[in-house]
């Protein structure tokens, strides 16, 4: 296991260290063996780790994948991971996965406002910070190729059966928080969301060898 590294915002560093990755099923941890098979080739040829998660409107689950894998690669000491974030349609980073990654410890601050904010989003003091908007898997934000297309949910999954560019198509799909917007239960589902990717991409990340 590659050794981690605690230069992580102290908040960050507590959540991650009040993840439970033992609960993670036989079944969910064969889920997500594709995306750490893919990782270790990587990592074993010395070449760069390009993973980008698409979700249908690249609002709520492929942003809190992209900067949970960006923040545990991070930790874990994985080098030369980039991480992005797509949609089959742009919308906007949804307010409420800004405010859930706050609570976690990320420091975050609007670049731009208007229809589709762009976010700096910070989880250490000195690493590059993570840039948050919403935006279609082809933009030019993104890779165009030598990356892994990761899909959060089952209806990008369905509806987007080839990906130009990607070496691989791992489905790793979430429930959507989005139903619980405008609820009293939604501050707790988008906490317990954005809590299980960040356990499964801890499991993840911790199974790369150097």
């Amino acid at each position: 296991m590659i050794t981690t590294q605690s230069m992580l915002f102290q908040k960050i560093e507590n959540s991650i260290q009040n993840l439970k990755p033992k609960t993670i099923s036989d079944e969910r941890k064969a889920v997500l063996q594709p995306l750490i098979k893919y990782i270790q080739s990587k990592v074993s040829n010395h070449q760069e780790i390009r993973i980008n998660f698409i979700c249908t409107h690249n609002s709520r689950r492929s942003h809190l994948s992209q900067v949970w894998a960006q923040t545990l690669a991070y930790y874990f000491n994985v080098k030369n991971v980039f991480c992005y974030s797509g949609g089959t349609e742009n919308t906007a980073l949804f307010p409420m996965v800004v405010e859930t990654l706050q609570n976690s410890g990320f420091e975050i601050k609007a670049l731009s406002e208007g229809n589709n904010p762009i976010y700096s989003i910070k989880y250490s003091e000195n690493e590059h910070p993570i840039i948050g908007f919403s935006k279609k898997i082809e933009d030019k934000f993104n890779p165009k190729s030598e990356f892994a297309a990761i899909m959060t949910c089952s209806q990008a999954d369905g509806g987007c059966p080839f990906i130009a560019g990607a070496e691989e198509r791992i489905p790793i799909t979430f429930e959507d928080p989005k139903v619980f917007d405008n609820t009293t239960q939604q501050v707790k589902k988008y906490n317990e969301r954005s809590l299980q990717i960040a356990t499964e991409l801890f499991y993840v990340f911790s199974q790369i060898n150097s």
